[in-house]
């Protein structure tokens, strides 16, 4: 019997709207442990939430998100309450401080070892183009307003 595709969800920005935490990416250092206590109260992207489901038809469902480890309760906890489908959860290590690209793509590659991957939901425009570059399909989620502070959060501090 053969394994159904998997479909690759990023959280923030692309399941989950960041914008109300923001702002504690905006302050020098960068206020992390307020902008991921914070998370639980994201609401969900609708665009991305119709899109999990309706591959939860005829996919596996795998979350891919670039949040630290132990920030893994409150983030399946959210899953949950916004009626997700039930999926495996990647989270980058709490000690790893890449960009978001060369992380993901490394976790991308591990959860799809044997797996054909039906495609790679993300907003981060530099994980989709190193995905893709690395043979993925890629859906580019350009549905939550862009964040320049999250952007170079992920990039530069490799935390998200």
């Amino acid at each position: 019997m053969t394994r159904p595709p998997l479909a690759v969800f990023d959280l923030d920005g692309t399941l989950a709207d960041t914008g109300h935490r923001q702002r504690f990416l905006a302050r020098r250092p960068c206020d992390w442990a307020a902008f991921f206590a914070a998370a639980p109260d994201d609401p969900p992207l609708a665009e991305g939430v119709a899109l999990a489901l309706a591959d939860a038809r005829d996919c596996e469902i795998a979350y891919l998100t670039g949040r630290p480890e132990k920030y893994r309760r409150p983030t399946l906890d959210w899953l949950a309450a916004h009626g997700l489908p039930e999926g495996t959860l990647w989270m980058r290590a709490n000690d790893d401080r890449r960009p978001a690209r060369h992380a993901k793509l490394d976790l991308l590659r591990r959860l799809a070892r044997g797996r054909k991957v039906r495609h790679l939901v993300d907003d981060d425009a530099l994980v989709c183009d190193a995905s893709a570059r690395a043979g993925f399909p890629v859906v580019h989620a350009q549905w939550a307003t862009p964040s320049a502070a999250l952007l170079d959060a992920q990039e530069r501090e490799g935390r998200t």
